[in-house]
Formats: C-alpha cells, structure tokens, sequence
C-alpha cells in the first residue's frame, strides 16, 4: 500500500498525476460553471462578456500551470526535468517575444482596453486612422483589433496598440441609436 502513495515511485507518480488531472478538471468545470451562472443571472448586461470570457480562460490556464508546478515538485524525478524545461522555455518566450514585438503589445493592449474599458461596444469614437479622421461605432473590441463601423457603413479595424496610444473622442449617440 505505501508503494501506491510514494510519489518517488511509478505507480504513485501515476496515482497522483490522475489525481492532479482530475482536479485540474473539476476546477475548470467549476470555473466555466460559475461563469455561465454569472452571465445567466445577469438580466441588465452589466457583465462584459469578453472581459468574462477571458478571466475564465486566464483563471483556467492558471489552474493548469499551477497543479502543473505542484505535481512536478510532489514528483521528486520530476524536479531536474523541470529545471531543464524551464531554462528551455524561457529561453524560447525571449525568442518569440522579440519575434512577436507587434503582436504581443496588440495583445497586452487589448487586454488593457477591456479591463479598462475607456469605451464599450456601441460607443460613439473619433478617432486618427490612416485615411485620416474616421467617426464611427464601436462593433468589436479583442484582444488585437478594435472594429469601428462608419456612418457610411464602412468597418475600419484598427490595432489595440493604436487605439491605447492615441486620444479618441467619445461622441454622444446618433439619434436613432441605443447605446448598450
């Protein structure tokens, strides 16, 4: 019996790795449940769905990586392989953001726009694009790109890195128009 729970042998190692998947699923479920309540009970929409949605796959990724680290320090044979994959990952996350510059700062942008949120979808914006001053209402906000459609119907998307770095004009709603 001691066998199935030492960690420094296989079948324990195994045992609790069930146990850490396990876990790891309930949690999740328990994460994406209560963020599906949350979005049910709200009748008024006072709950960003975007901005939901991502806590709940941040809260997620963080949950793996966690009872990923405490498995591998449970697992004693685990330890130096952990050690090495580390070296080797961060040095490959300095590759790729020197490789991504663009896209990463589109990224953490976006994901300051909806935690901020200097402006909601439906929300009347003036702002500088290439083809110069564009007027039009918000239809989109992700974590890389804003989308404006126009008074004449046209859809300017424009890169988060833009739209936090530059002064917008928030304009009053056009008649006709509800703001969400």
């Amino acid at each position: 019996m001691p066998q199935i729970l030492d960690p420094t042998q296989l079948p324990g190692a195994l045992l609790y790795a069930g146990i850490f998947v396990l876990l790891g699923l309930c949690l999740s479920w328990l994460v994406r449940r209560v963020v599906a309540e949350a979005l049910r009970h709200d009748k008024s929409e006072h709950i960003d769905q975007i901005t939901l949605s991502f806590l709940s796959h941040l809260g997620i990724l963080v949950i793996w990586v966690l009872l990923a680290t405490f498995y591998a320090h449970l697992v004693p044979a685990l330890n130096r392989l952990g050690t090495a994959l580390l070296a080797g990952v961060s040095l490959m996350s300095v590759i790729l953001g020197f490789a991504a510059q663009t896209t990463l700062g589109n990224l953490v942008a976006g994901i300051s726009l909806i935690l901020y949120k200097p402006f909601r979808r439906g929300d009347r914006l003036q702002i500088q694009a290439p083809t110069g001053l564009e007027t039009g209402a918000v239809e989109d906000i992700s974590l890389g790109y804003t989308v404006l459609r126009t008074d004449d119907d046209r859809r300017v998307i424009i890169a988060n890195t833009t739209m936090a770095q530059q002064t917008m004009i928030k304009l009053a709603p056009t008649s006709g128009t509800t703001e969400p």
